[in-house]
């Protein structure tokens, strides 16, 4: 392969379209603030460099970035790009990663309003990352140990699997579609929203009024701490360890915890027919 190293970038599209090159220690900022410096790429390693120029890798093919730096600057730094590695890199621009395929991120530090919109085969470890909107309208995602703090995540994404990871969030998983979260954390309000097949197994469950209008939901030796209000006209398997605050109007199927602060069957807009079990009351 080619070898850039060690040089300084601030040109619009200055390294366009090389191939089957190795970019090592450069910067990629200054005076002429120019785009898109990486633009069109292929077959390239991208190592220990700098970036605070918009919109640096758009349009990669094959590509790896590691060990490296994009800082508050490079808004929507990967866009398009396909079969890319990205790993050991401090990412700090907005909308960092958009209708991207066949992305592997591993040990990175991501800050992005809006990250992984509209992406496809991703998958994430031993990440930290902290979005307000990420994963927007996303599928086929793999994710393990990630610490993820944010609000509206993983909204109308398919195909998800994450597995111990903590998610520190608000409004998760509305209108997700076969999802599996396994041995998590989940803290935040209103988890879960109109989610058609979610199943969470060994998770802690925390924050108000979770888990309601879904279809085809399953909680499998789960906990829930501050869970008031929960299931309301959902479709539901779930068993719970501990206690729950309160459950309402579920619409079906089956709800058994060890105890349940109340149970709620009033001022419903349909027929709920689920059967609520408290083990404390058997």
């Amino acid at each position: 392969m080619n070898v850039i190293e060690n040089k300084t970038f601030d040109n619009e599209r200055a390294l366009y379209n090389i191939q089957h090159t190795i970019v090592k220690g450069c910067t990629f900022a200054g005076p002429a603030d120019g785009e898109s410096v990486l633009k069109e790429t292929r077959d390239i390693v991208i190592d220990d460099c700098s970036f605070s120029l918009r919109y640096p890798i758009w349009h990669a093919r094959k590509y790896e970035l590691k060990n490296s730096r994009l800082d508050d600057k490079t808004r929507a730094a990967l866009w398009y790009s396909d079969d890319g590695v990205i790993e050991h890199t401090e990412i700090r621009g907005v909308k960092a990663l958009r209708e991207c395929r066949g992305t592997v991120i591993r040990g990175c530090d991501i800050e992005s309003v809006e990250f992984g919109w509209k992406t496809a085969d991703t998958s994430i470890t031993d990440t930290r990352i902290v979005s307000e909107y990420i994963f927007l309208d996303a599928s086929d995602i793999e994710i393990e140990r990630l610490d993820f703090k944010g609000k509206y995540s993983f909204q109308y994404v398919e195909g998800l699997v994450i597995k111990n990871s903590v998610l520190d969030t608000k409004d998760a998983f509305w209108h997700a579609k076969n999802v599996t979260v396994t041995d998590s954390v989940i803290k935040g309000e209103y988890l879960a929203w109109f989610s058609e097949g979610l199943t969470l197994i060994r998770c802690k469950i925390i924050g108000t009024q979770p888990l309601c209008y879904c279809k085809d939901l399953k909680l499998i030796d789960c906990e829930m701490e501050d869970c008031d209000l929960s299931f309301e006209y959902s479709d539901v398997q779930a068993d719970v360890k501990g206690h729950i605050d309160s459950v309402k109007n579920p619409h079906s199927g089956s709800i058994t915890a060890d105890s349940i602060g109340e149970i709620i069957n009033e001022d419903s807009i349909m027929e709920c027919c689920a059967v609520v079990t408290d083990r404390s009351k058997n």
